[in-house]
């Protein structure tokens, strides 16, 4: 079995930004050389998340608009106490999750028809980093 493991690195321009990561994702792939096997994608931080979905921006805008309504930005979370002022977007990375296992088949992501890996940021305009992890034969 072979492994590659790679980091990308984003500093986001907004607070919050959906970034397609699929060709970077499946240029990892190719340069290991692995023909079936998986890859773990996960962003290693705890304010921003890894999910697949659609790439249609109208379904990024109501995700957006789901998140805020279920994890809004408010001054009285507890977590605020400790100086931070991002509780809402540590929320947000548990609604998402942190990461997603992407298949190999015949060297190629197996992914649905319309199914993209997205970069989540929730507390963005600092510098953050994500692991691309390819495993198999």
């Amino acid at each position: 079995m072979k492994f590659l493991t790679e980091y990308l690195w984003f500093n986001t321009r907004k607070h919050r930004e959906y970034i397609n990561i699929t060709h970077e994702v499946d240029r990892v792939l190719k340069k290991s050389g692995i023909k079936e096997g998986m890859i773990l994608v996960s962003a290693m931080h705890i304010t921003a998340g890894v999910y697949v979905n659609d790439a249609e921006e109208g379904i990024i805008q109501d995700m957006d608009d789901w998140l805020e309504e279920l994890a809004p930005f408010r001054p009285d979370y507890r977590h605020h106490r400790t100086g931070e002022t991002n509780g809402d977007s540590h929320l947000k990375n548990l609604l998402i999750g942190h990461q997603v296992i992407v298949p190999v088949t015949d060297g190629r992501l197996d992914l649905g028809p319309w199914q993209q890996i997205f970069y989540a940021e929730f507390d963005g305009q600092r510098r953050k980093r994500l692991l691309i992890k390819v495993m198999g034969e």
